[in-house]
Parts: structure tokens; C-alpha cells; sequence
């Protein structure tokens, strides 16, 4: 039997009760190993720098930094660091800095255990996780803005085929092994996807699907 494999992890939250709460409830889970707790944007920096990790899940509303600051410092440090936003703010407006600012996944406080370790474990294979809640919260929003420019040739099929299994949090590899295509492919697709769309990263090729009506929620 194989053994479960563990991501370290490293959390950072501003409000101790909580931090203290969601520490105990990971290290119970043979998935999860906390390597690391900060209390604010620029302690969880100093810990990303000095600790081996998988995923950082992070706050938004911190003190001295914020979470969004964080994690526009700490992608612009090392494009490939995963970051999982945790927030009680399920707005358009939190969601967005966020995306923009590189976080791969978007979960709220309120959202069950096993939720958390689902998108940790997608983001620390190389997915994408948005809370479906959350995502449910957009759609209203996002639906009326689309846009009449948008055209059934600008993705072609593999293209939206592709699209449609990273909004769903597949990695690259998974999509190749999904399709029988080598992962060369789905990078090189992938890329081409990126800008077609105009897209910053693939996180926010999720909205970018949402707001064409090309994925459904």
C-alpha cells in the first residue's frame, strides 16, 4: 500500500484563535504537515524564504502587510511559489487583486475541511482551486458582462477542451494523461490559450471562462 503523501505547508493568518484552529485541524490529516504560522504578510515572506514548502495559504486582511502584497512579492520572487488565498470576503473585488496578484486557488473560511485539503492538494500538483461557493457568488456578476466580440473561432476545440479540464484544477501532466497527448502539447496549448485570452496566468483563465459562458458552475 502506498503511503499518503504530505504537503508542507506554511499558514498565515493575523488572528490567533483561527490560525491556532486550522493549524490543529491539518496536522491531524496524514495529507497536510504545517512547516511554518505567521501573523502577517511580511512574517510569512520571511518564512517562504527560509523554509521548504509546498503551498502558503494566506490571509487577506493582515497587519504591517497584507495578503495581497504578499503574494504579489513573493510570485514576483518566484513565479511558481502556490498560494492559496483564505479569506472570509467572497466579493468580486477581493477576488480579483488576488487572481491578478498570482494566487492559485481562492477558498473561504467557512468552507469544510475537506475542502481545504482538496485544494491543497490541487494547487501543490500544479491546479488551480476556486471555491465553488465562491464561484457561485460571481457568476451574477460576472455572466452580463460578456462580451459580444467573443467568437466560437477563437479557441479551437482542443483549446476549449483543454480550458475546460484547467478550470476543473487538472496540472498539465493530468490534462496530458486525460487526452493521450504529451505534456509538451497541452504546455504549448496552454500558452497559446494565455494569449488568445489575454489572460495574466491560469488562474484567471477561470473568470475569463466564466464570463464567455464557456464552463459551467
Amino acid at each position: 500500500m502506498n503511503a499518503t503523501k504530505s504537503y508542507r505547508l506554511i499558514l498565515a493568518d493575523d488572528h490567533a484563535l483561527f490560525l491556532s484552529g486550522l493549524t490543529g485541524l491539518l496536522s491531524r490529516r496524514p495529507e497536510c504537515t504545517v512547516v511554518g504560522t505567521a501573523t502577517n504578510g511580511r512574517e510569512c515572506l520571511d518564512l517562504m524564504h527560509s523554509t521548504v514548502y509546498d503551498v502558503a495559504l494566506i490571509d487577506i486582511d493582515m497587519p504591517v502587510m497584507n495578503g495581497i502584497e504578499a503574494t504579489e512579492q513573493a510570485i514576483a520572487e518566484n513565479p511558481d511559489a502556490k498560494i492559496i488565498t483564505l479569506s472570509m470576503h467572497s466579493d468580486e473585488e477581493y477576488y480579483f487583486r488576488m487572481v491578478e496578484a498570482g494566487a492559485k486557488g481562492f477558498i473561504l473560511k467557512n468552507s469544510e475541511l475537506d475542502e481545504v485539503v482538496t485544494a491543497i492538494k490541487c494547487v501543490a500538483e500544479g491546479g488551480t482551486y476556486f471555491s465553488q461557493e465562491l464561484l457561485q457568488s460571481l457568476v451574477g456578476e460576472l455572466r452580463p458582462q460578456r462580451s459580444s466580440v467573443i467568437s466560437e473561432e477563437q479557441l479551437s476545440d482542443r483549446e476549449k477542451e483543454i480550458l475546460g479540464l484547467i478550470c476543473k484544477g487538472y496540472s498539465n501532466q493530468e490534462i496530458a494523461q486525460e487526452l493521450f497527448i504529451s505534456k509538451r502539447t497541452v504546455d504549448k496549448h496552454r500558452a497559446n490559450i494565455l494569449e488568445k485570452t489575454g489572460c495574466r496566468n491560469t488562474a484567471s483563465l477561470v473568470i475569463w471562462a466564466i464570463r464567455h459562458s464557456l464552463i459551467e458552475i
